[in-house]
């Protein structure tokens, strides 16, 4: 395979997620994050290839790692393997290039993707599909449904991932759980999950919806309905613009309305001990961001997952 590199892929050398070591260093580590620099899929505006390297940085701030709620840190189980060295021009050289390399990693490690566009998440799900043999659940926190048959007339992009994966056989439909969608589309795109069974929560269902108490109507319903399919594997996929602009202006497609940074927190906290068997974060563009809140925003629930796992098993 080609070692493509280029000037903006943060390296094993700078300090890793939460100052994790190199995975050179630390190669039995249970976690590892690893970052996809790519964005040739945006539709509007470009720059979420520099996510993964200001999500690193912006974890640092997270002082011990120590989480307050779960009173655990990862610091010592995980590692970063810095971004992958992948084609910069081509989505279909980018996935094939990303496909033996997901597979290797998902084999040997729990794994945290930093993205980059959300069409990273296909070939990620297509891993996971190898590895466990089934279709996977999935908990899918976004302003857009992503399920488009095409993408601005291209046939696969960051807004088509959804609908591929399912067609693909990667997801169980009735299995997939989408909140905060709400963005503009036709009705097809925008109820294609629930016409298949799965279950939406939309940005509108949930305004005004925050505290535990408030969202347990959500939380349980999700619980139940992964608990009945036994054990499933869940895998989780968050696009930032699920927040609303206020918390996240810093990402390529911004949709006002959306949910709170402490909203999603709150779901990831009530949520932790779903069967997770990996997760991305994706669509940080950190050129039109403000005060680093979106990068901030990020870091943060990415850790707040990671404490979610730690602490699933005590």
């Amino acid at each position: 395979m080609a070692d493509h590199q280029f000037a903006f892929l943060t390296s094993t050398g700078f300090p890793g997620f939460l100052n994790a070591p190199p995975l050179a260093a630390r190669s039995d580590a249970e976690f590892v994050v690893a970052g996809i620099a790519w964005d040739g899929s945006t539709t509007n505006r470009p720059g979420a290839r520099f996510g993964p390297y200001q999500i690193r940085r912006a974890s640092q701030m997270l002082c011990d790692g120590t989480h307050p709620l779960f009173d655990v840190t990862p610091s010592e189980v995980l590692a970063d393997i810095g971004d992958l060295p992948l084609p910069n021009t081509s989505l279909a050289g980018m996935r094939e290039s990303l496909a033996p390399i997901a597979a290797s990693l998902v084999d040997r490690h729990h794994m945290v993707w930093l993205g980059g566009d959300h069409s990273i998440t296909l070939p990620l799900l297509r891993a996971y599909r190898a590895k466990f043999g089934r279709p996977l659940g999935i908990v899918h926190f976004d302003a857009h449904c992503d399920t488009w048959t095409d993408h601005a007339g291209e046939p696969s992009g960051h807004g088509t991932w959804v609908y591929e994966a399912i067609t693909e056989g990667l997801l169980d439909p009735a299995l997939t759980v989408q909140i905060g969608i709400r963005s503009a589309g036709v009705r097809e795109a925008r109820e294609y999950v629930t016409g298949q069974g799965g279950l939406i929560f939309t940005g509108r269902a949930l305004r005004g919806v925050s505290t535990v108490e408030q969202l347990a109507g959500v939380t349980n319903l999700i619980q139940q309905r992964f608990e009945a399919a036994g054990d499933v594997p869940v895998y989780l996929s968050l696009d930032i613009d699920c927040l609303d602009p206020a918390f996240a202006p810093g990402t390529g497609t911004p949709e006002p309305g959306g949910l709170s940074t402490g909203q999603v927190m709150t779901l990831l906290e009530q949520l932790h001990d779903l069967n997770w068997v990996g997760m991305d974060l994706c669509e940080v563009a950190p050129p039109y961001d403000h005060a680093e809140l979106t990068s901030a925003a990020a870091a943060t629930l990415i850790w707040t997952y990671l404490c979610g796992r730690l602490a699933a098993r005590q």
